[in-house]
């Protein structure tokens, strides 16, 4: 995932289409545009936009008018209200070929957390994803901090990041964080599936937070409500939005999951198109790993 500024600047151009082309779905939905249509709407031929997104989503636009993500989002919503209980019960559910990956969550100690992080030195760069260019900060320790750029300038990712380590040492190295993005954007599925440590540093509360969300599985939505619950502080639902909001390692630690108790998409840090994005992304990745059995009877009546 090292890719040169010209390939990211494409990779961007594309995620760019993409999201236009799921937002005017989503807003066109009950009139079942065509192919044609939303090609038009991206500015790409019919033949380009669905390599396009094929290639993005896993699965054909055709797929996705059948599987209407956001509206199955907001069907998650009402449909899965025990999803969270679940997960904890049976512990962190798989992704498939969603990711690939799964996260180890290591939080700062009381006495790291002074030290502000001082003696550590944080490696940074930016690099295209699905969903647009990100700056990944690493540590020797693991991923400190994932911010996408749209919305944001890497220059003001990088503040953040320094505000959240003032001590730190700062240092850009893409080659070094290029590792770090092909394990979190596979361009293929790997063999075998290796953990990805995450650094936060956050109040114990915050830390509580961020480990409920990870129980989140992918294609599954929660609401600020349930992870109270999952949490033991059912009253404390302003405090977890809050937390929410504080992640700084977005798609690892997945606040893109939660919704609002109406199902209403809402505030997201890094954009809430983006947030509607990651969420279809999902959705459609899990259906593409369910062609065999349900996957397959919707699909045969495509044909």
């Amino acid at each position: 995932m090292n890719t040169p500024s010209g390939s990211r600047d494409m990779a961007s151009s594309d995620y760019a289409r993409i999201e236009q082309a799921i937002l005017y779905l989503d807003a066109h939905a009950r009139e079942q545009p065509s192919l044609d249509d939303v090609a038009a709407h991206v500015g790409l031929s019919p033949f380009h936009f669905q390599r396009l997104f094929t290639r993005w989503a896993g699965i054909s636009p055709k797929r996705f008018l059948q599987v209407h993500t956001l509206s199955s989002a907001r069907r998650l919503l009402a449909e899965r209200r025990s999803v969270l209980d679940t997960s904890f019960a049976v512990g962190l559910s798989g992704g498939g070929r969603l990711h690939e990956l799964f996260v180890t969550l290591t939080a700062m100690t009381p006495g790291e957390f002074k030290l502000a992080g001082a003696g550590l030195t944080v490696h940074h760069g930016v690099h295209a994803s699905p969903f647009g260019d990100c700056l990944i900060a690493v540590c020797e320790r693991g991923i400190c901090g994932l911010h996408f750029l749209t919305g944001e300038s890497e220059a003001e990712a990088l503040e953040s990041l320094r505000e959240q380590w003032p001590r730190a040492s700062f240092i850009e190295s893409t080659k070094l964080t290029a590792p770090w993005a092909g394990r979190i954007f596979p361009q293929t599925p790997p063999r075998e599936r290796t953990p990805l440590s995450v650094l936060v540093k956050g109040t114990p509360f915050q830390v509580q937070v961020w480990q409920a969300l990870l129980r989140v599985a992918p294609g599954d939505v929660a609401t600020y409500e349930d992870l109270a619950k999952a949490i033991g502080r059912p009253k404390a639902v302003r405090a977890v939005g809050s937390a929410v909001g504080d992640n700084s390692v977005a798609l690892l630690i997945p606040c893109h999951r939660v919704l609002r108790k109406t199902g209403v998409i809402g505030d997201y840090r890094w954009g809430s198109s983006r947030k509607q994005v990651m969420l279809a992304w999902e959705t459609l990745r899990r259906e593409a790993d369910n062609e065999d059995g349900d996957g397959e009877a919707l699909q045969s009546g495509l044909a």
